[in-house]
């Protein structure tokens, strides 16, 4: 499949948070305070280099929006249109990701998955990422408008 990649800015916003609603697991996965236009926009200024969308006819396809706080990397949504799938965008697109983070000097990245989500763990799973059983995440929300989650 012929597509480009180009790292993602704020003006991508509308194109991408379409994209995220387009599956359940992805609307699942957002927050109504850092999923907005100004809370994505806040992620991009910290992260201008490790954010990738592939574009096939001006529309984007995929997404991974990835970042780091100096000593690991995260990533934080990847996202890939339902009729692009299993296509090679989403590996292509990690691959970038972790570019950018060596790039960056970051030797170690996560992110997380829901439990139920088995074809994003079969995923991840192919991708070389491996669950972490020794470890608790923990979650606090500073914000009365960010759910705490489960």
């Amino acid at each position: 499949m012929d597509y480009t990649v180009k790292k993602v800015t704020i003006d991508d916003y509308d194109q991408i948070f379409d994209l995220w609603n387009s599956t359940e697991q992805s609307r699942r996965a957002l927050n109504p305070v850092d999923d907005t236009r100004e809370g994505i926009g806040r992620y991009l200024k910290r992260n201008p280099n490790t954010c990738f969308a592939a574009v096939k006819d001006d529309r984007i396809v995929g997404v991974i929006l990835t970042g780091h706080d100096g000593r690991r990397g995260i990533i934080h949504h990847m996202c890939v249109h339902p009729d692009y799938r299993r296509m090679g965008i989403a590996a292509h697109l990690v691959s970038l990701a972790e570019a950018a983070l060596q790039e960056e000097g970051i030797q170690k990245v996560f992110g997380l998955v829901f439990k139920d989500n088995d074809i994003a763990n079969a995923f991840w799973e192919r991708q070389g990422y491996t669950v972490r059983t020794n470890l608790n995440y923990r979650n606090k929300s500073l914000n009365k408008n960010i759910p705490q989650g489960e």
